[in-house]
């Protein structure tokens, strides 16, 4: 009977081979397992496999092409992103011809796509290069190609089709300022930004929408997932695995209520023997220190000069001050500038001071929204704002508004000095954890002196009829 049936199995096997040499598409040998060709059968059959194919020829060929034209930077990053598709085709065909591995064979099974995204990452690093936005647009969206490590609900990540899209919200940001900055002046770069977007969307999102929805799909009778390949010789070697994992059997034993119990009760018994503190020093009345010569309680002068000749600095980023994208006029970490002019702007245009101190800044015109965040003594002039002025994080600043603003905002600021015009005596002032403002207003007339307005910072909340009032403290002096 047994003998009987392993003919039948012959039989069967060498059915088999005879099919695969006519071109019948599954390699096999007598074990059972794939032989060297799977891969390159599997990749000319499958249709995950050749839409993934025509993915990388019309995508990311559109996407080479346009980075051609340019070169350069721009060009190197999107030969590492054809790289990085590429090392996914081959990782997807490896899955169709493997066991799925546990989490610590995962790491290592998607090794090739994690080498090439460092390597993007790598690109953007350092001194920033004019093409900094295309560097970054494209590293970041590769980890977009993070889809393929999706393992189930519970693995921490989106379904494949929600992490590609969010993956690419996070790159689009550096492609919208690259889409910005050449839009009326170099059609290539233009080109470049929409292919590397249609790319991922709708291109890689529909490709897994199609074919990967729930993830990959692993072999449950393949083969075990190998190593991935090693480098050259010369490579160094990756570094040792840890001698005890952190999650090991002993330290996640918990101890029983009984051993604790045990051992608090010998730590009492230990204290009340004397055994623990027999051998601590005895301390005696001249080393107290309410006893020492050496510690009257006064401060030398020489401590109290060493306390405050180490003043503390806070680290501040270069001085900047320059108009981004056409759309925001950055004024950054100037110190000691009373001279700062912004001349040309518009009512379109923004502007941000951010850590300046002992500045003068005089805006010349009307812009859309200004805003102080973070400065000291810093004196602001402004003429028109269409929006609102807002002055937030704040100390000892003083505003003039020489034109009309519809609003001004003081949040989280200590010590305001707010001059208005005539044109502006109708501002909205909304304050927010702020103390110390006042308000300086024209006299009545055009000879008169300012007049000085403090606003309240102190407020009665009296609960009447169902609901509470609120009114200002008032003051009054003797």
């Amino acid at each position: 009977m047994e003998e009987a049936l392993i003919k039948r199995l012959e039989a069967a096997v060498t059915k088999l081979e005879g099919l695969s040499s006519n071109g019948g598409g599954v390699i096999l040998s007598r074990g059972g397992d794939f032989s060297a060709g799977a891969g390159t059968d599997v990749a000319s059959t499958d249709p995950s496999i050749l839409a993934y194919e025509d993915l990388i020829s019309q995508c990311v060929g559109r996407a080479l092409s346009a980075a051609e034209k340019i070169g350069g930077p721009v060009l190197d990053v999107t030969k590492v992103v054809a790289e990085a598709f590429s090392a996914q085709k081959e990782l997807l065909i490896r899955i169709k011809q493997t066991q799925k591995p546990d989490m610590a064979g995962l790491a290592g099974f998607f090794t090739p796509l994690n080498d090439v995204t460092m390597k993007a990452n790598a690109m953007t690093e350092g001194k920033r290069s004019d093409f900094f936005n295309h560097l970054k647009a494209a590293s970041d969206s590769l980890s977009a190609l993070a889809w393929i490590a999706f393992t189930g609900k519970d693995c921490g990540m989106s379904m494949p089709i929600a992490h590609v899209e969010e993956s690419w919200q996070m790159a689009e940001f550096y492609n919208n300022k690259v889409l910005v900055e050449y839009r009326n002046k170099d059609a290539d770069h233009v080109e470049w930004a929409k292919a590397i977007k249609e790319l991922y969307v709708p291109g890689l999102r529909d490709y897994v929408k199609s074919h990967y929805a729930l993830g990959p799909v692993w072999n449950a009778s393949g083969k075990p997932a190998s190593a991935p390949v090693k480098g050259p010789p010369g490579a160094p070697a990756p570094p040792p695995a840890p001698s005890a994992s952190l999650f090991s059997a002993e330290s996640s034993k918990p101890s029983s209520s009984s051993n604790q119990k045990q051992g608090m009760s010998a730590v009492f018994q230990q204290l009340s023997s004397g055994s623990v503190t027999s051998g601590l020093k005895k301390v005696t009345d001249d080393m107290k220190t309410k006893n020492r010569a050496d510690r009257s309680g006064a401060v030398s002068a020489v401590e109290k000069e060493t306390r405050t000749s180490k003043p503390a600095f806070a680290k501040t980023g270069p001085p900047k001050m320059e108009l981004q994208m056409g759309r925001k006029w950055a004024v950054e970490n100037q110190i000691g500038k009373k001279d700062l002019i912004i001349s040309e702007c518009d009512s379109k245009q923004s502007v941000y001071v951010f850590g300046c101190k002992d500045s003068v800044l005089q805006i010349q015109g009307k812009v859309n929204n200004i805003t102080i965040d973070k400065c000291t003594k810093m004196g602001v002039v402004f003429t028109d704002v269409v929006a609102a002025f807002e002055i937030v994080n704040c100390n000892n600043v003083e505003v003039q508004c020489q034109g009309s603003a519809p609003t001004v905002s003081v949040d989280n600021t200590t010590g305001c000095q707010l001059y208005l015009n005539k044109d502006s005596l109708e501002t909205a002032i909304t304050t927010a954890k702020s103390s110390e403002i006042n308000v300086m207003v024209p006299g009545a007339s055009p000879d008169g002196d300012w007049v000085e307005h403090a606003l309240p910072q102190q407020y009665n909340h009296l609960f009447t009829e169902g609901k509470f009032e609120t009114t200002p403290v008032s003051h009054s002096g003797a």
